[in-house]
């Protein structure tokens, strides 16, 4: 048994999760951070810079460690959902979630009958969830976000949608959607800090667990401490170029960074 397999327990009893998140077709690279301890890695189908067949490679390379892959899916439709959970992954991010509607959709797409309407042809998902329908169904884990402007003004009653596990908010566009210029407005921080009270206010109303996307370490540690359950540090591309960037600046002044 891995660490993989409680991982839709560990969301919903609201343990402290950390997980990494990927935006890059580099599955090599993946398979490395993957083994640095992170209870999850996302793959980022929605902006991130992968297809299809780039996301089956990144949960090949991610189960090499036994942890647990998440997809946050191009969009709230049962096609993405269920091949994203057919490949392997242990969860599914849904974005753009404005409604009650919008909510259960997505746990029905992540649910086989007859609780939901996930299609039966688990092709890669059953050499690690298992091919029996109730047992995928318990084993998986739907996420919703919160990032828009319906989306916060219904956000108690999508928290109570059955099924669905967690809330997970998307700061940038939730900034956007409180009126910022940019998505990182200052601002509005106390605008974005009192949305995000609500947001984990519904989480914890409903019993069901509340993410949110962050930028650094240091970010995930502070919304950790302040009530969420679990964080993804963002992302590969942009740690890329800032680890380049502070080895060539150590280089150009004799090796102080």
């Amino acid at each position: 048994m891995t660490a993989a397999d409680g991982f839709a327990a560990r969301i919903r009893s609201g343990q402290k999760t950390i997980g990494y998140w990927v935006v890059l077709d580099n599955p090599v690279g993946t398979e490395r951070i993957a083994r640095t301890g992170y209870d999850y890695v996302c793959i980022d189908a929605q902006h991130g810079l992968v297809d299809s067949r780039a996301v089956l490679s990144t949960i090949t390379a991610v189960d090499t460690f036994g942890v647990a892959s998440l997809v946050r899916v191009q969009a709230n439709d049962a096609f993405w959902i269920g091949q994203a959970l057919d490949t392997g992954a242990r969860g599914v991010i849904v974005p753009m979630v404005d409604t009650v509607a919008d909510a259960e959709s997505a746990v029905a797409a992540t649910r086989y009958p007859p609780v939901g309407r996930r299609s039966y042809g688990p092709m890669r998902a059953q050499l690690r969830v298992g091919p029996t329908p109730a047992v995928s169904d318990d084993e998986v884990a739907c996420l919703v976000m919160i990032e828009t402007p319906d989306g916060l003004a219904n956000v108690e009653r999508i928290a109570a949608v059955p099924g669905v596990d967690g809330l997970y908010v998307g700061p940038s566009d939730l900034r956007l959607a409180l009126g910022g210029r940019t998505s990182t407005d200052p601002d509005l921080d106390a605008d974005f800090d009192a949305a995000l009270q609500r947001i984990l206010a519904a989480a914890d109303a409903a019993g069901i667990a509340c993410g949110i996307h962050c930028p650094d370490g240091a970010t995930a540690a502070r919304r950790l401490a302040q009530g969420f359950s679990y964080a993804s540090v963002a992302c590969d591309v942009v740690h890329l170029e800032q680890i380049a960037k502070s080895h060539l600046d150590a280089a150009r002044n004799g090796g102080a960074a």
